[in-house]
């Protein structure tokens, strides 16, 4: 209804409507109700023998003005043309208006396609007369007709003459105008490349569009040729592929299902567009639909590699080693026993990252922008891991026994404690694993983000199972079990040496509370470690009595509410506008703005994803960024240094982290000038860092 609207509007507009256009001929540019059109040529002089060569139109707009694309959109007209010629050059000379890629257009509800600024529509003109030409110029003119619109419309024609001189041999090229059909003709669309292809199908509201171009595309824009075919201001959802994307458009409800073959513009994000016609099925071709079931077994299976050298990152890895401990202690049960404990350690991985991926695909279906490690970026959430870590400090330092002071009763019940005890281990190394991103994983996340939701829990079940895989192992092959080293004293004190890694962890969370919090916040931070040092100190004291369980309970509430009030009380706005220094080097705040203009420029830009909870990003910075022939290396190639900090929340990031086919930190993307991104490993080196800078050392020398 509203394009219904939208076209009787401007068609009463045009009844109404006076002409903007003079009937005069003009060879001069022709100036008229905000545009100023010409006709121009690439060559100064036509050959009287035949020459090939280039016509424009060539319109300059005022700012919030526009013409059209060959189909408008919703509404608006695309500029026509006629010609007027010598009666010895042949009518088919001329060959018909090229339109370059267009852009999207909104208006209101409705979307049009179309042009702002300048924009240059080339003519390739084919000129071979039948017999000999005596003449000494060619004169050309075009009679035009257009229409210009911002928030109205306004109808406009002219006549514009160009007058090229004829001589015996080729005229050279016109070097004023080089420039603009150089631009016009590179922005043309172009045929899909042979090692390409696109299939459509259709539902009876979608028309999908697969597209496979050898490599991943985060993004792109479809412009059908014809009317009337989708809803074009409805949002096209782009998933990305391995090695292309798939695009999700919505058909225009009056549209029957599609018989004739679809002939559309694909536009990629650096402006190339693809022009094709493909046939449109009633369902998703086999072979696509096998091509997407392989790329969801490689990516989950990188989740599931990425899972498993998750074990060996610093977060993870003292929990883990807890573990190994408790395997040890219980080397003599029985088989049934060491399996049961390896299932329910497997549970807890299991359930926590159901738990997470639906908490993530609820807040993205509500338009959040979230991503993984979100839960750090909250000084409430550090707060209560740093606590309950430092807890769990005390009772492996020796202070008190955890079953034997919360259980009194019964060996069924202390063996049902038991297996509580992997299934809440399982959760903590999910807890603790989510700062870190390993290897191989942050490709997967990214993708597993962008998928339905059945997808997503696939790769995340698979990333789960892949931290869960060591241990595992073990209770399922009891016969390994007799590697390990047999029961004795010595296990007590590798016990509370095992409380070092789980203090220094809880020093981490303090930094990393502060960064959130504030300075000031701190200090009741570490007011609940000594409420929970004192509840320790309780049930060691009196084990295995209710008065003193529910004392230390008390404590650890009021250990846990202390830091989350001062948080809310003192917690500091982010300094976004501050350029961060690291040794000789000055690291400039993310921003989308300052990027895309570097870009435009021809600047090569380095940007580190970071976040103050990620001990990955820490390792990354203080073992190969700072170091200092990375340094100069970024010095001597004149490489812009951004950071993109996500300690805190920022949409920006996290969208720019999406477009990256990201959803978590750490992550560096290389942006060499106009170069699509270059993304490096999760786990940095120098020789990986020294690689890419002289990669764009090498490009600016081209």
């Amino acid at each position: 209804m509203l394009r219904g609207f939208a076209a009787a509007f401007v068609l009463l507009f045009l009844a109404h409507a006076t002409y903007s256009g003079a009937q005069r001929i003009s060879v001069e540019p022709l100036a008229v109700d905000h545009l100023q059109v010409e006709l121009i040529a690439d060559t100064t002089a036509v050959d009287r023998a035949g020459q090939d060569f280039q016509l424009g139109l060539h319109f300059h707009l005022e700012p919030g003005w526009h013409i059209y694309w060959v189909n408008a959109g919703d509404s608006g007209q695309s500029p026509s043309v006629r010609w007027s010629l010598p009666a010895w050059m042949p009518a088919d000379s001329i060959g018909p208006m090229q339109f370059p890629v267009p852009q999207r257009l909104p208006l209101g509800p409705l979307m049009d396609f179309g042009y702002e600024g300048d924009v240059l529509l080339p003519i390739a003109v084919h000129f071979h007369p039948t017999g000999a030409v005596h003449d000494s110029t060619l004169p050309i003119t075009a009679s035009l007709h257009w229409l210009v619109c911002s928030r109205v419309c306004i109808p406009g024609k002219g006549t514009i003459a160009l007058t090229l001189p004829m001589r015996a041999t080729s005229g050279q090229t016109n070097t004023q105008t080089a420039p603009l059909f150089q631009h016009a003709l590179a922005t043309l669309p172009k045929p899909l490349p042979s090692e390409a292809n696109i299939t459509a199908a259709q539902s009876a509201s979608q028309l999908i569009l697969t597209v496979y171009l050898g490599h991943r595309v985060v993004s792109a824009e479809f412009y059908p040729f014809e009317q009337n075919l989708i809803v074009n201001a409805a949002p096209q959802k782009v998933e990305p592929l391995s090695d292309g994307f798939r695009i999700f458009l919505q058909k225009d409800s009056s549209v029957a299902p599609m018989q004739q073959p679809l002939h559309g513009l694909i536009v990629l994000p650096d402006g190339t567009g693809y022009e094709f016609t493909t046939p449109i099925s009633a369902v998703a071709p086999v072979h696509s639909a096998a091509k997407a079931k392989q790329g969801i077994l490689r990516v989950a299976l990188l989740a599931f590699l990425g899972g498993i050298l998750l074990n060996l990152m610093p977060c993870v890895f003292p929990v883990l080693f807890i573990k190994g401990l408790a395997l040890v202690q219980s080397a003599t049960e029985e088989r049934k026993r060491l399996r049961a404990h390896g299932l329910m350690y497997t549970l807890g991985i299991l359930v926590s990252f159901w738990s997470i991926v639906a908490a993530l695909l609820l807040l993205r279906a509500g338009g959040s922008h979230i991503g993984w490690g979100f839960q750090f970026q909250s000084p409430g959430f550090v707060s209560c891991i740093a606590v309950l870590l430092f807890f769990l400090g005390l009772s492996l330092a020796g202070q008190f026994e955890i079953g034997l002071s919360l259980t009194s009763t019964g060996g069924a019940l202390a063996q049902r404690t038991g297996y509580a005890g992997s299934f809440f281990t399982g959760i903590l190394a999910t807890v603790v694993a989510t700062p870190c991103t390993a290897p191989l994983m942050g490709a997967a996340i990214g993708y597993a983000l962008a998928q339905p939701a059945i997808v997503s829990f696939i790769i995340f079940t698979a990333l789960a199972m892949g931290l869960a895989l060591p241990y595992v192992l073990l209770t399922l092959q009891p016969a390994w079990t007799r590697m390990l080293p047999r029961p004795g004293p010595w296990m007590e004190i590798l016990k509370q040496a095992t409380a070092i890694p789980i203090f220094g962890t809880g020093i981490w969370l303090v930094w990393v509370f502060a960064q959130a919090a504030g300075g000031n916040a701190v200090i009741f931070l570490l007011m609940g470690f000594l409420l929970t040092a004192i509840a320790g100190w309780a049930l060691g004291r009196w084990p295995a009595r209710t008065a003193s369980t529910l004392v230390a309970i008390l404590l650890l509430i009021a250990a846990l509410w202390l830091p989350i009030a001062a948080a809310r009380r003192f917690r500091v706005a982010p300094s976004a506008t501050s350029a961060h220094v690291t040794g000789s080097l000055q690291w400039e705040p993310y921003s989308a703005q300052m990027l895309a203009e570097d870009r435009a420029q021809g600047k090569a830009v380095f940007v580190d994803f970071t976040a103050a909870w990620c001990l990955s990003c820490q390792v990354n910075e203080r073992v190969v960024l700072d170091r200092e022939d990375v340094q100069q290396a970024f010095r001597k190639s004149g490489v812009v240094l951004m950071r993109a900090d996500w300690t805190r929340h920022d949409d920006a990031i996290t969208e720019a982290l999406a477009q990256l086919g990201r959803s978590g930190v750490p992550a560096y993307a290389l942006y060499d000038g106009e170069q699509a991104p270059r993304l490096l490993p999760e786990v940095l080196t120098p020789g990986i860092v020294l690689d890419a800078l002289r990669s764009v050392s090498a490009h600016a020398k081209k």
